[in-house]
């Protein structure tokens, strides 16, 4: 039973996605301290510019976020900031092959008037796994178990909790996971590497930091193959084989 438990984000990139194919269970990590300058409210879009962000403001009480958990923040109602996203996007990807597949979806949601930060970018998040052809995964919140805790120790609970026995966890954890405490309850640990083929962008040069919704609006159905599929897999075997070739 294989898991991955991550913060919500808007929009995220094939990464993200990633970990949810390879998840049975994937959990919302959605009442942990909100990061102020992290991907819960913002992500990054190709445009005929460059490379822009687009960010939800939200509320901050008494001027300050840090400290709320993320599933406790607020949108800032006095922004017209999902219209202005809408029409950036819009903008920037009206010419990719298959903007008008993904148009209709997308602008329901930036239509709307969320409230709470948490519920926006998850239900955006599992629309857009929808649409990349993910069907197996069980979604759940982490504030909806009322597991308490810290740290690997809670991870740990919450994943003998779902019945998980394999933890699919970012690279960047390496340098504060406490590996040992997952090993004593019987959980095997997999880090994430990140290797995927370039494909084309409207706007060179090519830029992999980016949202999932640039890769859609260029390979609509196909995307999925960019990220675990036969092409991506192909991009691994290469990239391996001359790294083996250039320690001959």
């Amino acid at each position: 039973m294989n898991c991955a438990i991550i913060q919500p984000s808007y929009i995220p990139w094939r990464g993200y996605f990633h970990q949810i194919w390879k998840s049975d269970i994937f959990i919302f990590y959605d009442d942990v301290q909100y990061d102020k300058h992290g991907w819960r409210n913002r992500n990054r879009i190709k445009t005929a510019q460059g490379v822009r962000w687009l960010t939800i403001p939200v509320r901050k009480k008494g001027n300050v976020t840090q400290g709320i958990p993320i599933n406790e923040i607020q949108i800032d109602p006095t922004s017209s900031w999902a219209q202005a996203h809408w029409k950036t996007l819009q903008q920037s990807y009206s010419k990719s092959p298959y903007f008008e597949r993904y148009a209709p979806i997308l602008e329901e949601f930036y239509s709307a008037r969320p409230e709470m930060l948490s519920d926006y970018v998850i239900d955006l998040t599992l629309a857009l796994a929808r649409e990349l052809g993910i069907q197996h995964t069980r979604f759940l919140r982490s504030s909806e178990l009322a597991i308490p805790g810290s740290r690997t120790a809670r991870l740990v609970e919450i994943l003998t909790h779902v019945g998980a026995s394999h933890y699919i966890s970012g690279p960047s954890a390496r340098s504060y996971m406490e590996e040992d405490l997952l090993a004593a309850a019987n959980l095997t640990l997999e880090y994430m590497v990140y290797e995927y083929p370039e494909y084309e962008q409207l706007y060179p040069p090519y830029e992999w930091s980016v949202s999932v919704l640039d890769l859609l609006f260029m390979k609509g159905p196909d995307a999925g193959r960019y990220i675990w599929g036969d092409i991506a897999q192909q991009h691994v075997r290469l990239q391996r084989a001359d790294l083996t070739q250039d320690r001959m």
